[in-house]
């Protein structure tokens, strides 16, 4: 049986997705909590050690460090035959919807809300221009969910379980209420949060949090 150990901090939207889809796929992983607010990823030592590329999250599996979170998806849903693709049709549009997820809306919202909640005399430019671009892609995935019940295929997969981590946090984190402005998307999360064994970020990734600076 494959051990697993995961590196990570509460706030991380990556974080969340690699422990919700060991969560979902059954698996238990010892958590690794990272102080990345003292920049503990920055340091030669940890890029030496842990990863060089210098981020958050790596999941070590049995002691093979990995790193992004996206091709790990996709290798533990081939290994445990869970939220994945079943042809080529579904792969297309699971792949499609998984790099847009990572460039667009999880890289948005995590920009936005770090800049945002956790860090300190924020440009408030800086910060309308980041907001902008996040009411984009959320109109996009909210039009896209009005004729969908999930994201790439008509069940649950790891394009859902990555689009949905960093809309998981507190509204009084993301400074977006999705329930005012976006039903689809809000809808959508709750099945999500209906599934057998879902949990919300921070009941899988406890630890001592980021200092916030915004209410």
């Amino acid at each position: 049986m494959d051990t697993y150990r995961l590196h990570y901090f509460p706030e991380s939207g990556n974080s969340y997705k690699l422990a919700l889809m060991l969560t979902l796929c059954g698996q238990t992983f010892e958590s690794i909590w990272t102080d990345f607010g003292a920049r503990v990823t920055w340091t030669p030592e940890w890029r030496s050690t842990i990863n060089p590329m210098g981020e958050i999250p790596v999941l070590e599996v049995n002691g093979r460090k990995l790193t992004q979170t996206a091709p790990i998806l996709l290798q533990l849903a081939a290994q445990y035959e869970k939220f994945g693709a079943t042809n080529d049709a579904e792969t297309y549009e699971l792949l499609r919807w998984l790099f847009w997820d990572n460039q667009k809306m999880s890289g948005g919202m995590a920009t936005y809300r770090f800049l945002r909640t956790f860090t300190p005399k924020s440009d408030p430019a800086v910060l309308a221009w980041h907001l902008a671009r996040v009411k984009d892609y959320l109109g996009i995935l909210e039009q896209h969910l009005g004729a969908t019940t999930f994201v790439a295929c008509e069940r649950l997969t790891i394009a859902d379980i990555s689009m949905c981590a960093y809309l998981s946090y507190p509204m009084d984190e993301t400074g977006i209420d999705l329930t005012a402005s976006y039903p689809n998307i809000t809808a959508w999360l709750d099945r999500l949060m209906k599934m057998p064994g879902w949990k919300l970020p921070y009941e899988l990734l406890p630890g001592k949090r980021l200092q916030r600076w915004s209410a």
